[in-house]
């Protein structure tokens, strides 16, 4: 039997990832290159822990952005999103206003927790990172909670458990279920990302540390 002492479920967060909170991330877009291409939408939900110390997602923080002075779209882009920009009901804010819904919550989740920072997690993390820095530069933002380059990406973690790296397919895979009308919104992908970062991290952690 397993010292009760040593079992995950009596682990914190600030030791399960080395002070990193993991906090998912889906940006939309203007297109692909995130030197020139806008952001147009984010959300992230960070990931917390239940009494028995299983990851779980926390609650979505949102925001409809407003194209930055200086970027581009493709329109090509918006066929796939569905996204209009400027329209009054998309409630678009300033990139800065954006960036800011999205950080206080999340230092909010890394200062509950103990932890240094939040660590970005994504399916294919780099791009949606990426698209982060870059606004993050253009409106000289000082408190941005994420490491600079670090991610946890569930393309790989989706590859490893269910040979899938699509997210749809990791989704069905997983058990998660996935709804072609709601894709290609910030918030779903996000939920389902964090769903199944969940899912993967838990039957890990069971697995590697079994407490019976």
């Amino acid at each position: 039997m397993t010292d009760v002492q040593n079992t995950p479920a009596l682990t914190p967060m600030v030791e399960r990832f080395r002070g990193y909170l993991p906090v998912v991330v889906d940006v939309e877009t203007g297109g692909f290159d995130w030197n020139k291409h806008a952001l147009l939408e984010i959300a992230a939900v960070p990931i917390e822990l239940d009494e028995a110390g299983d990851y779980i997602p926390g609650a979505v923080a949102h925001a409809h952005i407003a194209p930055a002075p200086g970027t581009s779209i493709d329109p090509k882009s918006l066929e796939v999103t569905g996204i209009k920009v400027g329209h009054p009901l998309r409630g678009e804010v300033a990139e800065r206003e954006g960036l800011d819904a999205i950080f206080t919550p999340v230092r909010a989740a890394v200062k509950k927790y103990g932890c240094q920072r939040a660590i970005l997690v994504g399916h294919n993390a780099h791009f949606d990172l990426n698209f982060l820095n870059a606004a993050v530069a253009r409106v000289g933002h000082k408190r941005n909670p994420f490491h600079p380059f670090s991610v946890f990406d569930t393309v790989t973690m989706a590859g490893l458990m269910y040979g899938q790296t699509v997210l749809a397919r990791a989704a069905f895979s997983a058990g998660l279920g996935w709804d072609p009308k709601e894709a290609h919104s910030a918030i779903y992908d996000t939920e389902q990302t964090a769903k199944l970062f969940c899912q993967i991290a838990n039957r890990w952690r069971h697995c590697a540390f079994p407490t019976d």
